[in-house]
């Protein structure tokens, strides 16, 4: 306003009524400094004011928001980076599918996720879904396994760790069986076993390839010898599959460990993995304490396998469909 009133031909005694006016009405003084440079800004003494206190008074004591009128901000609709501390968006998340915009850190997603990725236009259908775990041993630890299975499934809405579809990717027909890392850390039971198992024989009845994505701390502990027995069972079944004539392709993600590391998730046809994926049996923490020495760089991480011949690439999320459609075709062909 001073600059406007100093270019035009404006009275200077006739601005300050002007700014004397607005204060007024704002119910507030001005301060105005005595030690102005310039001989414009400073106006005849009867402008000079101390600053009202209605500024900081409140008309009325305390705050009247009631909480139903409170608007905050709805949870999930920001992701962090747990790598690099990127924020964005919930949706540009999902549109770069699951993967950091900066550092492409690989977040951990589930069956759902795989198969709107992998499958075309998302659509596919589910099988084996009446099968259910049972506590079969009685197993306590912190809780009844029981108590345990039963959390698990209310909180995810799966039934098991391990969800079986079929679909198409690229119009060929496809069975994926991937494990869902938030049911007891994708740990390996009877029914993980046992889906595995029927996925294989659904395959070889119908003649399509398999795919069995990994990410799971190893055998179910809650019980005990029956998760131990799924890895002779589901390598067994594999050869059955091999000697039909169908491709396996194991995608190994961030983490693969224990008795999955140890079965089928390295039998594949095809071993891939997801970058910086963690893939070992026992964890770098057991190892470094057992040998007491120091591990390399970047020890058990998916580039370190690919460099000493344990997978045969490593797939970005965004071009795994495609990587993919090139193998099976691949497989047709020969």
């Amino acid at each position: 306003m001073l600059s406007y009133c100093h270019h035009s031909n404006l009275d200077r005694c006739t601005v300050w009524d002007i700014i004397d006016i607005a204060a007024q009405i704002a119910h507030c003084s001005l301060i105005i400094p005595t030690y102005a440079p310039h001989a414009y800004l400073c106006p005849p003494a009867k402008y000079f004011y101390t600053m009202s206190s209605t500024w900081f008074r409140r008309s009325k004591k305390g705050i009247l928001t009631t909480t139903e009128e409170k608007k905050e901000t709805p949870d999930g609709l920001w992701h962090k980076c747990p790598q690099c501390k990127t924020t964005v968006t919930v949706k540009e998340l999902h549109d770069s599918l699951y993967t950091c915009t900066k550092c492409n850190y690989h977040n951990r997603i589930n069956a759902t996720e795989y198969f709107e990725i992998l499958f075309d236009c998302n659509k596919y259908e589910l099988l084996f879904e009446n099968i259910m775990p049972m506590d079969r041993l009685g197993f306590v630890d912190m809780k009844p396994y029981g108590e345990r299975l039963v959390e698990a499934q209310k909180s995810t809405g799966l039934k098991d760790a391990m969800t079986v579809a079929e679909g198409k990717l690229n119009g060929m027909g496809f069975v994926i069986a991937c494990m869902n890392f938030n049911f007891i850390g994708g740990s390996m039971g009877s029914v993980v076993g046992e889906k595995i198992t029927r996925a294989i024989d659904h395959c070889v009845a119908n003649r399509l390839p398999l795919m069995v994505i990994s990410k799971s701390g190893g055998a179910r502990m809650m019980e005990s010898a029956f998760s131990l027995m799924q890895m002779a069972k589901t390598a067994a079944k594999l050869t059955q599959l091999a000697k039909a004539g169908l491709p396996y392709v194991s995608l190994m993600t961030d983490p693969t460990t224990g008795g999955v590391t140890a079965s089928y998730a390295m039998l594949g046809d095809i071993n891939i993995a997801e970058p910086n994926a963690l893939i070992c049996f026992a964890g770098p923490r057991v190892i470094k304490e057992t040998i007491k020495k120091d591990l390399p760089e970047g020890f058990q991480r998916s580039e370190f396998l690919l460099e000493h011949g344990f997978l045969d690439f490593i797939a970005d999320r965004k071009i795994l469909k495609y990587k993919l459609g090139m193998a099976l075709e691949w497989f047709t062909k020969n």
